[in-house]
This record gives structure tokens, sequence and C-alpha cells, in this order.
């Protein structure tokens, strides 16, 4: 049977101490193969706390790591730097995200969104920027995802 172990990390600076470390040690495995594999699987959510699953065998002492993400929201906001959304989205604007940051946090979060490439993707981010009363390219998200489903960004996404 498979012992699974869920913690809250920080994006690529887990380390042998607690959580991680007491948990994994009396499974025998290897616990800084495991570190430097959750640091991989994490380092693009630096300063992040980020949920990771790690699923060990104690018999064959194989382990596998699921790593969570953050909210996209979250991610938005930590491109910008902000602390939280617009309370009045319509009219109260709090930053101007880039079409690249748009594909880095849907990079981030690719496996969690439902579009079928990274175009559509992307734009699901971009989406996400109306509620939070983020422009895109200093325009309101919903031109810049007519943009995209013009092939305008199409370099973008080559």
């Amino acid at each position: 049977m498979a012992e699974i172990i869920e913690a809250l990390v920080e994006g690529g600076k887990a380390s042998a101490g607690p959580p991680l470390g007491p948990a994994l040690g009396p499974m025998g495995v290897n616990i800084m193969q495991i570190i430097g594999a959750i640091n991989e699987k994490t380092k693009d959510f630096e300063g992040m706390k980020v949920p990771v699953k790690v699923i060990v065998n104690p018999k064959t002492k194989d382990f596998e790591i699921k790593v969570g993400t953050p909210p996209a929201s979250a991610l938005i906001l930590d491109k910008l730097g902000a602390e939280k959304g617009s309370g009045a989205p319509s009219t109260h604007k709090i930053g101007d995200l880039t079409v690249d940051q748009a594909i880095k946090v849907a990079k981030m979060k690719y496996d969690n969104l439902l579009g079928s490439g990274l175009k559509e993707k992307t734009k699901e981010i971009i989406g996400t920027c109306v509620s939070l009363g983020v422009t895109v390219e200093g325009k309101d998200p919903r031109e810049i995802q007519k943009a995209i489903s013009e092939g305008e960004y199409d370099s973008k996404f080559a």
C-alpha cells in the first residue's frame, strides 16, 4: 500500500527539515533525491507556497511527486506585485499585465486549464484578469482575447 505525504512547501526551496524530512525518514527512501525532485518541479513558483503530494511505495522505495499550483488569480497578482484584486473591477484597475506574463502564468497552470493549447489556455488566464480589475497591454482583457483569436499575437505562441 502506497504511503502519501502532503505538504505545503516554498517553491524551489523544499528541505530535508520539517514538514518533509520527518515524514519521509521512517520510510527508508532517499530523502535528498525526493527533495531535489520537488525543488526541480516547484522552481517556477519561487516565493509562493505550493501544495506537494509525495506518493511512496514502501516496498520498492519508488516515489511519485504531484505538484499542485497556486490559483491563477494568485499567480497574476504575484506578477503584478499586487496584494489583492480590485473591489470594483469595471471602474478601478489595479495593474497591467503583458501578454508574455499571461503566457508564463498559463504555462505554470498548464495542466489545470481547460483550453486545448497554449493559446486557449492564455486566453483563460486573460479572462481571469477581467474579474481582478487588471488590464492587459493597457487594454480591456476581452480586447486582447479577441486579438489573440484573430492571430495578432501568434508570434508569441510559436
